[in-house]
Parts: structure tokens; sequence; C-alpha cells
């Protein structure tokens, strides 16, 4: 700080300044003399201003990375997500086997169908494996040098066999990335701003679960064990996986506690949620699956998928659904021969009779048209529309049927007796109360309960048992 100059009449260094008249004085009142106050207002700056240049560091900041190491992202991700599907696909084969008593061809049919699904998927599976192990070890310097010089060498020979190639390719390249980029920046453009948000937040969800299409759901394993079914022709209908993956006789909902740790460690939270659904497949969009899985197969590799075996099937549906006869069945095979119902997967594979144009139109489930069927010929027997109907003659085949009355109130007594032939008694579109329970059926929820919420250990019927035990205990307290 500079130091205070003194007055030149009495010497004091204390000044102050009065704001009115803008003088400045000292203690005593003395004066000072030449002393002005100038304002430092601009009106004009002119078309000059002064700018100060930025300098950028060249050196890079350090990220670091806060993930967890042992999860998997992108191509290793991918590859790891169907190493776990593979699993799953071998753990349903050996239940079905065991279940169903099936011969050993059927799992060499399910490998073969795994397969040639794999060939078909849109994006194909890299070698991430052999990437990830060259990565990690790195490659050969002389090799690297040897092949760099070759490859130079080989562009130099076709630079002078042809010079134009190289350009007109290059060129190609460059014209495809540019029209790309652009299309990009001009859809960014034409989106407004209020949905800048919603698209990005969509973006990353897709971007979360990028590998998980449409051929990537564990839905298609499902589509492999049903193709294989009736390759071998078995007599099953898609509600008999379907209850023995509700039963939790297959593998199919949350089986990712099923997998082993070294597995399950790498895996995402959107990988985990991708490999755990909540709900068996659907009827229509399972039979959507194997049917566009047969047609591609078919189209692509020439393998054809034989017909459906009607004959023990059209039987399940009178006796098991209708409580029906032979003679049920006899009409209702007729009917299906006249209608001439497509008894094959999609209906690019049916042989096209001489009075049907097209099955293009028809995709239903085999199991459906044969049910169809049936009512059409009971209809034709009984009406079924409030007005009651006798046959007139004795050869008529309405006489080896009952009664109507008779035939309505066995099927709603069926219907109400016992659960239906393809559900099992705890299956979710059954109304059922735990309260309810006797002591027998009760012990065989308990069951259930172990196999649906525990993975296999020794100890697990212990801590079922256990909890519900405890839980007893407290209710009788209270």
């Amino acid at each position: 700080m500079a130091p205070r100059r003194k007055c030149p009449i009495c010497g004091c260094r204390r000044w102050r300044k009065d704001s009115a008249s803008g003088m400045v004085t000292c203690n005593e009142g003395h004066v000072l003399q030449n002393y002005r106050t100038e304002s430092g207002d601009a009106e004009d700056f002119g078309t000059r201003t002064m700018r100060k240049r930025t300098l950028k560091s060249t050196r890079k900041k350090e990220t670091v990375n806060k993930g967890d190491p042992k999860l998997y992202h992108g191509d290793r991700a991918r590859f790891h997500y169907y190493q776990c599907l593979q699993l799953l696909l071998r753990k349903q084969i050996a239940a079905l086997i065991s279940l169903w008593s099936l011969p050993q061809e059927f799992e060499m049919i399910c490998k073969d169908l795994w397969a040639m699904h794999l060939i078909l998927i849109r994006d194909p599976l890299p070698a991430e494996p052999l990437q990830h192990a060259r990565e990690m070890k790195g490659p050969a310097p002389g090799i690297h040098m040897e092949r760099s010089d070759m490859f130079d060498a080989k562009g130099f020979e076709d630079d002078q066999q042809d010079p134009g190639v190289g350009y007109s390719s290059n060129e190609h390249s460059t014209d495809s990335e540019l029209e790309a980029l652009l299309q990009e920046n001009s859809a960014d453009s034409s989106t407004a701003e209020d949905e800048v948000q919603p698209a990005r937040k969509k973006y990353h969800a897709k971007l979360s679960t990028w590998f998980v299409g449409r051929s990537d759901r564990p839905e298609n394993t499902i589509a492999i064990l049903v193709l294989a079914c009736w390759t071998m022709r078995l007599p099953v209908i898609y509600m008999d996986i379907i209850n023995a993956i509700e039963d939790y006789s297959v593998p199919y909902l949350d089986h990712v506690r099923l997998l082993p740790s070294s597995l399950t460690c790498h895996l995402t939270k959107h990988a985990i949620q991708a490999l755990s659904p909540h709900h068996a497949p659907r009827i229509s969009s399972l039979h959507r699956l194997v049917s566009r899985l047969a047609h591609r197969l078919h189209s692509n590799f020439g393998v054809t998928t034989p017909e459906l075996n009607v004959a023990p099937l059209l039987w399940r549906v009178v006796r098991q659904c209708f409580c029906g006869t032979p003679m049920l069945y006899a009409l209702s095979k007729r009917l299906g021969n006249v209608l001439s119902l497509s008894l094959s997967v999609h209906h690019s594979l049916a042989p096209l009779p001489s009075n049907v144009e097209s099955h293009k139109h028809y995709n239903a489930p085999p199991e459906v048209a044969l049910a169809s069927t049936v009512v059409v010929v009971l209809k034709l027997i009984y009406g079924l529309d409030g007005k009651r109907r006798l046959p007139r003659i004795a050869e008529d085949v309405a006489c080896t049927f009952p009664d109507a009355e008779e035939f309505l109130a066995a099927l709603q007594e069926a219907s109400s007796a016992e659960p239906f032939f393809n559900n099992h008694p705890f299956s979710a579109r059954i109304p059922m109360s735990v309260g309810d329970l006797d002591h027998v059926t009760l012990d065989k929820y308990l069951d259930f309960c172990e196999k649906a919420l525990l993975a296999p250990q020794p100890n697990g019927r212990f801590c079922v048992r256990l909890y519900a035990s405890g839980t007893e205990q407290a209710m009788r307290h209270l």
C-alpha cells in the first residue's frame, strides 16, 4: 500500500472526501490542492474488441472406469447371453426326456435345430472368446509386419494393374458414409425439442438391451422343443409344454437361479431381466415362432417338417374336451377331410388339394382347428341354438349320441369336478385360496413352492417346512 501524503500545513495523514463537493480535507480542515476526480465511463468503444486466446491442453484426462470388471458388455455380453440360452435348452431337453420318457434321438434333433437357428440369426454371433484371447495376448510383431508388407505389396500390384478400381471403391465407400451421416443429421434435425428427452431415454433403453431381439428371446428354446416334437410326430400340443413350464417341470421361469455362479457373475441386470421371463409364452406367439422357424429351415436348408400326427390328437380333443365317443371321432375326422384342414406347421409346407387355392391366410394352431371341427359336428347333430332336434330316421347317426341335455350336463360336471386335463392343480388360471386347502393339498402346495422358489439343494424342503411351521406357530399365538 502506498504511503499517505502529509498535509503541507499541519502534517496530518488522515484525509476525508466530501461526497457532495468532492473536495479532500484533512482532520484539521485543510483542503488538498491540485486534486481532481475523473469518471471512467466510455460512450463508444468502436468496432474493435480485445479477445484472449485460449490454449487447449494436449494432456488427456485419465478416465476412471467405475463399472464392475466382471460384467460383460458388447459382443462379449451377447455371446455370453447365448451361452446361458444354450445351457437352458440343454436343461429343458433333459427335463422333457425324463418327464415324457422320450428317446435320446430327441436330444440330437434339438441340437441340429438349435445349430441351424444360430446360423439363421440376422446378426451372427462373433467369435468373441477368440477375439478376447487375442486382445489379451496381443499380436505377434513379426507376423504383423510380415502380413502388412504382404498386403502393401499386393495393393501396389493391384494399383499397377488397374489404378481406377481402388479409387472408385474408396470413393463409393466415402459416399455411402457421407449419405449415412447426412441421413442421421436430417433425422436428428427433424425431431422437436420437446421429444429430445423421451427419445434419449428410449435410445438408452434400447442400447442397454440391444442384443435381445426377436430371435434372442428365451421363447425360441421352447420353439425348438415344439419343432422337435413335430419332427418326431409326437402327439403333443402347445398346452402340454406350457403346463410343464408353469409346473416348473421344465426350466423356463426365473431360470437364472439354476445357472452356475461362474455364468451369472458376468451378467448385467439387463441380461438377467431378458433371461427371466415372468410368464409362460402364449399359444399364439409360440405357434408363430414355430411356424416361422419351420418356414426358414425349409427355405434355407431344405428341411421339411412332417405333418401333424392328427389321429391321437383328435382323439385327445374328442375324449378330454368333449367327453366324446368313437362315433364323434369318426365324424370329426370325416369333416376335417372334407374341409381340407392344413396339418402342417406352416402354410408353405402344406400340400394343396385340387379344390383349395392356398393356405396362406390359415395359420391357426392345429389343436384349435381340430376342436373347431368337433364343435361343428356337434352343432350339426344337436343344433345348440335353443331348438330341440331329434333324428327322423333310424339310420341317422344322431341316434348313437346321447340326449342334448344329458350331454351338456356331463360336460358341465366334468369341467367343474376336476381341473382340466392340461392344467396342473396350482395353475394361475385356476382360482384357488390357500386357506381353503386341506392338509394333503397343502403339503402338495408346499412341495410346489419348494420347486418354484428354491434352487435345487438338499435342504430346500427343510427351509420351506421350517418357514411354514414358524408361520403357523405365530398365527396360533395371535
